[in-house]
């Protein structure tokens, strides 16, 4: 039987007509911080990773990858949230083997750091560290490795992106960043962002660079549009911040 293109595939692998896909892909929602996490695994050697686990959410996810039969290698952070405290820290207690990883640039502990171009393998598979700052100076989008799939943090949203007006944030340096590390992807990479307050799960990388009503706009033009949002501050920031920058090895709650 003729094997047909598989295009969310770490790998540009076939698969026979009928059988399920070589990588699994999970997304998950915690509705207080409208937070996506995500779940990559390989099937065949049931290796896996998560992408911004929430703290409240994080015994869910452990026993997804309990039922599933999978080794969590890694709980995996975009960047150092303001609207949430990560799960990375009480995943490593639920599920031992597990390791926090966030960018060094970001300033947080965790168990591994990484920067831009280095690739964190599970399985058949890898993610794509891409440096995306703006939202934050350690702000990481992650490639799947046939350039498929990214999951763009909070420098990508869903017709929309993260704000500028704290923790450093920079609206030059994320629309750069986006433009160079985002939208140089193949169109049809699917985005995964890390939020969405409208209820939309994925959208394209063309479709954002078409239709982002943000990102269209010149630099010059964006930079004005962010620097007068008028957000109010993020509630949970005073207390997720500092939990955070203890990324994955802070005690869990009792």
């Amino acid at each position: 039987m003729a094997g047909t293109a598989l295009r969310i595939a770490g790998r540009r692998l076939s698969q026979r007509s009928g059988s399920r896909p070589p990588i699994l892909l999970r997304q998950m929602f915690e509705p207080v911080s409208c937070t996506y996490t995500y779940l990559l695994a390989d099937r065949e050697s049931r290796e896996a990773l998560l992408i911004d686990p929430v703290l409240e959410t994080a015994p869910r996810d452990a026993q997804l990858v309990k039922e599933l039969g999978l080794r969590l290698l890694y709980a995996v952070n975009t960047h150092c949230h303001a609207d949430h405290v990560t799960g990375s820290g009480l995943l490593r207690s639920l599920l031992p083997g597990c390791q926090s990883v966030i960018s060094h640039l970001s300033g947080a502990q965790a168990d591994l750091h990484i920067e831009d171009g280095d690739s964190i393998r599970f399985g058949r598979f890898a993610l794509e560290t891409r440096a995306s700052p703006g939202h934050t100076p350690g702000c990481v989008t992650f490639v799947l490795n046939d350039h498929s799939v990214a999951f763009t943090g909070d420098a990508l949203l869903i017709r929309g992106c993260g704000r500028t007006d704290f923790q450093q944030g920079c609206a030059k340096t994320l629309y750069h960043s986006v433009h160079k590390k985002i939208f140089t992807l193949p169109g049809d990479c699917l985005i995964y962002p890390a939020h969405d307050y409208h209820g939309l799960t994925v959208s394209t990388v063309e479709e954002e660079r078409t239709l982002n009503p943000r990102l269209t706009l010149s630099c010059e033009e964006f930079v004005k549009v962010m620097d007068n949002l008028n957000l109010p501050k993020p509630q949970q920031i005073d207390f997720a911040v500092p939990a955070n920058m203890r990324c994955g090895v802070q005690n869990p709650p009792s």
